[in-house]
């Protein structure tokens, strides 16, 4: 499957738009997660409990889109974009949605 936040693929041509694909996953924050951060806040640094947690948020999204693009026959997914939205406190939405094709 190729991915890519372009509009074509160079060198490949669209023969088939099958639409949208999406992909979503909603995540909350781990108590001992939010006490490092409140340390990390006073005395700075990354937040690596959190960049792992966006990370998998992200390849889970991906995961999800992917098999529905696969679902409906695409070889390849363009456009791809990122969103993100607040479901409640301390829970977010990640969501990637795209445009599944086929490729020659």
């Amino acid at each position: 499957m190729i991915l890519t936040t372009l509009e074509s693929v160079p060198g490949k041509s669209i023969s088939q738009h099958l639409g949208l694909v999406q992909g979503s996953t909603v995540r909350a924050k781990h108590a001992g997660r939010d006490l490092m951060a409140g340390l990390k806040n006073i005395f700075g640094g990354e937040l690596k409990g959190y960049t792992e947690l966006l990370h998998e948020s992200r390849e889970e999204a991906i995961s999800r889109m992917v098999e529905q693009a696969q679902s409906i026959g695409a070889n390849a997914i363009l456009n791809i974009r990122f969103s993100t939205s607040s479901i409640t406190q301390g829970a977010s939405e990640l969501f990637t949605y795209g445009t599944a094709v086929k490729l020659d």
